[in-house]
């Protein structure tokens, strides 16, 4: 079988942070699969096709992606951050693993690339210097007590907290109610870093939590507040493990 599927993470946003193996991938590809505005970070190539799909249509771009690949071509599916880290690897996969025998007969590699946390991270310190989790908030593919939950035992764990997918147009509410949550379960004040792709205009992407949340924090309309309570730099590692 001579087509072949890329899954690519393009990186937080910037040309200099994606990899040199992600760009190689998405250079040498016939057809490019992705959610529009990741595509249109990318320059236009002769020869290249580009097809673009809803945020929301993940099965579907992975299927149309294999069946190019099924047929001949080498296709790139682009995902920004890391296509492993809520985005489309686990669409590819789970494509792959419901499908047709041709599919798992397909050459496929997943391309790593800079998630959203780890770029924020670095702007601020060492945050992600000990113990983290990540948890999107979104519920389009579990339910809302879930998450509720795994916000719970991630505050009393000790974690710092990364959100994912923080809010949407169709889900305004659900990043109140998680800050709302995690008060109930952590004492005293916090910054709170929201990470904006201000320069792509796709809102803000990851907020990270690195210690008790400010009780007056109750939505993401004012970052720019938000982040002006960072006094100095955050750092999360070995010293404040042992209490200092």
């Amino acid at each position: 079988m001579s087509g072949r599927l890329t899954v690519v993470g393009l990186g937080p946003g910037a040309a200099r942070q994606m990899t040199p193996e992600a760009a190689e991938a998405v250079a040498a590809a016939d057809i490019l699969f992705g959610y529009a505005p990741y595509l249109a970070r990318l320059p236009e190539r002769p020869g290249q096709e580009r097809r673009a799909s809803d945020n929301r249509e993940e099965i579907a771009r992975a299927s149309a992606a294999l069946e190019a690949a099924v047929a001949g071509a080498k296709v790139a599916m682009v995902s920004g951050g890391d296509p492993g880290v809520f985005a489309m690897a686990a669409a590819v996969c789970e494509a792959i693993e419901h499908g047709p025998a041709e599919w798992r007969a397909l050459d496929v590699e997943i391309v790593p690339g800079v998630t959203a946390m780890l770029a924020v991270a670095a702007r601020c310190g060492a945050p992600l210097g000990h113990d983290f989790c990540a948890i999107s908030l979104s519920d389009n593919l579990k339910p809302w007590p879930l998450v509720e939950k795994r916000l719970a035992l991630a505050a009393e764990a000790g974690f710092v907290i990364a959100l994912y997918n923080p809010i949407s147009k169709a889900r305004p509410w659900q990043l109140g109610r998680a800050f709302e949550l995690l008060r109930e379960k952590l004492p005293g004040s916090v910054p709170v870093v929201f990470g904006r792709a201000a320069a792509r205009a796709l809102g803000i992407e990851v907020i990270l939590i690195a210690r008790p949340l400010a009780p007056d924090v109750t939505a993401v309309e004012r970052p720019a507040e938000a982040e002006a309570w960072l006094d100095g730099i955050l750092a999360h590692g070995a010293g404040a493990e042992r209490g200092a």
